[in-house]
């Protein structure tokens, strides 16, 4: 079956620095992929080139097939940031998307699209409050409604949890894997937290340091939900990942 997503031989360079080496990975369709590395690896660059929002410069990137030109419908994105806008409400923000990409569909029918995924994500009762009376979790569960409103094949998240204290980052991966399961979508998730990798990927694609490449695949086939430091596997996987951190 072909992949959903391919790099192959990828080599990128930023002015006078390298940013890849070779990096070739596959993902397929319905997986959910976490890309781990350290700091300033490349690790967003990816999902930049998956999006067509960076020039592919050496080998070839492809999404179903498809040069990333010609497959941004398919994609929809959640950073790191909710990035709302504060002059409109819940409901508007998670329907800006659609708004943005397909203008021609009436208002109303991007409104119940998003109050379907708002619903999804547990936002039902909040739809008409401003970004600024939520929470940083909540309004990162606008990010996300406002990502499958677009109703994508792939959903690209850029580490959308690294700003929020323990308990919310803990919550929203339960609240994102039972999304995804009940999706089908495709997932790709930037990370630089080898647990958090560990306690959400069906597979771990690992990012030397630049130039990158890619230093390892690890396969995380453990039933969820997971104890990453209470399970015996997961603990020998955090280990395997430790050491190639340290090599790399």
């Amino acid at each position: 079956m072909q992949p959903i997503i391919s790099f192959s031989e990828v080599a990128l360079h930023l002015g006078n620095i390298a940013i890849y080496d070779d990096i070739t990975f596959d993902v397929a369709s319905g997986e959910f992929l976490c890309l781990l590395g350290p700091s300033g690896c490349g690790k967003s660059t990816a999902l930049r080139l998956m999006g067509d929002l960076l020039p592919i410069q050496a080998g070839a990137v492809r999404i179903g097939g498809q040069a990333p030109a010609e497959a941004t419908d398919r994609l929809a994105y959640v950073f790191q940031q909710p990035r709302l806008l504060p002059w409109r409400n819940v409901l508007a923000n998670a329907a800006f998307g659609v708004e943005m990409r397909i203008p021609q569909m009436p208002r109303a029918e991007r409104e119940e699209r998003a109050r379907v995924q708002l619903e999804r994500v547990g936002l039902g009762n909040d739809m008409a409050k401003m970004p600024l009376m939520l929470s940083g979790g909540e309004r990162q569960r606008v990010a996300i409604a406002r990502a499958l409103a677009l109703n994508p094949e792939i959903i690209l998240m850029d580490e959308p949890f690294s700003a929020l204290d323990p308990n919310t980052r803990h919550r929203l991966r339960d609240q994102l894997i039972k999304l995804w399961k009940q999706s089908g979508k495709t997932v790709i998730f930037v990370t630089h937290d080898m647990d958090e990798a560990l306690y959400l990927a069906d597979r771990i694609v690992v990012f030397s340091a630049k130039p990158a490449r890619v230093a390892a695949v690890v396969e995380v086939e453990e039933p969820r939900p997971r104890d990453v430091l209470g399970d015996r596997s997961l603990l020998a996987k955090r280990d395997e990942l430790l050491r190639l951190f340290a090599a790399i």
